[in-house]
């Protein structure tokens, strides 16, 4: 279940990313004929960028969900064989790796979305 949370939680926040983030790099770098071009490409965008609320709203509610979940299985056993131990112990920093990950994404596409028009 938590590989589930975890996994939800890193596409909610590179869907952020991807509606916002992504668009503002490629107008900064000059690079606006390329977006244009990825848009046709994908006409998605557009739909993931007219509802941003919503998506940052789930994007946040799982990522919550998933730390606390990674918060109160921080101290869970691992297996008493040490091979299953070793590969528990990097699991557990693996998830941890892919949850701060999934912080910094969604940080970058709220900054984006939200904070940088106004500067």
């Amino acid at each position: 279940m938590r590989k589930i949370l975890h996994t939800i939680a890193l596409f909610g926040s590179f869907s952020t990313l991807i509606c916002c983030a992504l668009p503002a790099l490629f107008v900064t770098l000059g690079a606006g004929v390329a977006l244009i071009g990825l848009v046709s490409a994908v006409p998605q965008l557009i739909w993931l960028s007219e509802h941003k609320i919503p998506l940052f709203i789930f994007a946040g509610i799982m990522l919550a969900i998933s730390g606390a979940a990674r918060y109160m299985s921080r101290n869970a056993p691992c297996p008493v064989d040490p091979v299953m131990a070793k590969a528990c112990g990097r699991t557990r920093k693996l998830s941890l790796g892919v949850f701060y990950f999934s912080l910094a994404m969604y940080a970058t596409g709220f900054f984006f979305a939200f904070i940088a028009p106004y500067l």
